[in-house]
């Protein structure tokens, strides 16, 4: 057998286990206009996803007025509420999870969902006890600020070098950039990949299949 590269493996949420980014940028899309603000583009709205809510939606309504971002939170928090039921795992993850953990790798969730959105997430998908350890933005730090993964590091007492941050976005990167700790980009969720080789990722997946073959052989 190889040797194990990585300890401890952080996934984000959104966009690399959940297949949640359409639904988001919608949800985005809806609130700002329900506040008055100019209807966001669909990359301008897919940009955000990972940071934050509160920063997330201040970038992507950028002439919505301050006084009036609690009013935009409670709208995308409607427009999400209604539509949670309809998604979903992307297929492949669970048995990704289950081989990983098979190897006696930590497993964790680095996400810019808020700490109640991502325990109702897990209950929902029945993943409870499968990740040994999460960080969220309202508990943490928004990304791509390295809290969220330096807090982790710290639970399980393993190094920057033996930890490996998987995201969608640039901000997932970046986070693991901040943090000294090696990432690996997916090209399927919220972000073009084409932003992600300046961040130095060990490897950018176009499926979770590729994804589960690379972390086998590399992790």
């Amino acid at each position: 057998m190889r040797p194990r590269q990585f300890d401890l493996i952080a996934f984000d949420w959104d966009g690399t286990l959940f297949d949640s980014t359409a639904i988001i940028v919608r949800c985005i899309q809806d609130a700002v206009v329900d506040v008055g603000g100019a209807r966001p583009t669909q990359q301008a709205a897919a940009y955000v996803i990972g940071m934050a809510l509160g920063s997330a939606l201040a970038h992507a309504a950028p002439d919505v007025p301050p006084d009036k971002y609690p009013e935009l939170g409670a709208r995308y928090r409607h427009h999400y509420t209604r539509h949670q039921d309809d998604l979903s795992l992307f297929e492949g993850v669970l048995p990704l999870l289950q081989d990983l953990r098979g190897r006696h790798h930590w497993l964790a969730v680095a996400t810019g969902k808020s700490r109640r959105g991502l325990d109702e997430a897990l209950r929902a998908v029945e993943l409870q006890g499968v990740f040994d350890g999460s960080r969220t933005a309202d508990e943490t730090a928004g990304k791509p600020h390295p809290r969220m993964l330096h807090e982790l590091m710290r639970e399980f007492g393993v190094e920057p070098e033996r930890t490996l941050m998987i995201g969608d976005t640039t901000h997932d990167l970046q986070m693991a950039v901040n943090a000294g700790c090696a990432s690996v980009g997916v090209s399927y969720g919220a972000h073009e990949p084409e932003g992600f080789e300046v961040l130095g990722p060990r490897h950018i997946a176009h499926s979770v299949r590729e994804l589960h073959d690379w972390l086998l052989q590399n992790a």
